[in-house]
């Protein structure tokens, strides 16, 4: 109850808040440290790995803009910090100065462009279904009748909420705190189907007991970027991460990560996604756009 409380006073202070924060690079040069966000659940952006500490494409992506705040505020001696967020609270969290930085998966829109900033975009998904293999669901059409669960505080929950009315699709919204609660539900039974990006659909899947259990279903709708978190109206971290993300691009080490993340196998399980690079997040390398969804 404290943690909601808390939540609740942050989203209605938080413009106040942030135009106490000093901006990032000053208050890490002077703090000697600086604080980094992921996703407990995130794969394969950001998210707990077998020894119980951060990994993933994000959270690597990260590390490498840690290496450039070094450089820029000399502060070789720069002590990371980490903290778990949540689709709730991952921006009052960083815009009261408890997160410096959000490494996760988070889409980067117009609405959400109010509040904070975003870094380039470097990877771009569309919403669809999880569910149980075998199950009569192969359309968002089928989801008539049904349980659809979303994770609370994302824009999927919003996209779903305003497709069901739109088209009358008839089924009942529930919301989760997280992707691994909403993926729990669809396998216990008490959702059909769990709406959200297909790539984290994809690792939630593969990262299950049983991943045959589980399939990805229905045309994906409403694709979206993701991209880096950051406070707004701070041009010279913004300029450090953008620069960092644009050198990674340039030589290839990009590339690379998308490899190893990607169409590689990653921990804890092994596990291999097989998601090749889409159409827009190619045509984004070469735009270095931060460009946000509607």
């Amino acid at each position: 109850m404290r943690s909601s409380i808390f939540v609740a006073l942050a989203l209605l202070t938080g413009s106040s808040i942030q135009a106490q924060t000093p901006l990032t690079l000053d208050k890490v040069k002077a703090n000697g440290s600086i604080t980094l966000a992921y996703r407990e659940s995130s794969i394969p952006f950001s998210y707990l790995g077998g020894d119980a500490q951060p990994t993933g494409f994000a959270w690597e992506i990260c590390g490498k803009i840690v290496d450039q705040v070094k450089k820029a505020t000399g502060r070789t001696d720069l002590k990371v910090a980490t903290q778990a967020v949540t689709s709730q609270n991952r921006i009052p969290l960083l815009q009261n100065g408890t997160i410096d930085i959000e490494c996760g998966s988070t889409t980067n829109n117009s609405d959400r462009g109010k509040q904070v900033a975003f870094a380039t975009n470097y990877f771009y998904t569309g919403t669809r279904l999880l569910v149980k293999t075998g199950a009569p669901i192969k359309t968002f059409a089928d989801l008539k009748g049904k349980k659809v669960v979303s994770t609370v505080g994302t824009t999927n929950f919003q996209v779903l909420r305003k497709l069901n009315t739109e088209q009358n699709l008839g089924f009942e919204l529930l919301g989760a705190k997280d992707h691994a609660e909403s993926a729990l539900m669809v396998q216990q039974g008490r959702a059909d189907a769990f709406g959200m990006d297909d790539i984290l659909l994809y690792g939630l899947r593969a990262s299950s007991q049983n991943p045959a259990e589980l399939s990805v279903v229905a045309e994906a709708i409403q694709v979206e970027p993701y991209a880096i978190m950051l406070r707004r109206d701070d041009p010279a971290f913004k300029k450090l991460v953008d620069d960092t993300l644009a050198g990674l691009i340039a030589s290839g080490e990009f590339e690379t990560l998308y490899k190893k993340w990607f169409q590689s196998a990653i921990p804890p399980k092994g596990i291999n996604l097989n998601a090749p690079m889409s159409k827009e997040l190619i045509d984004n390398l070469k735009a270095l756009s931060d460009k946000p969804a509607l």
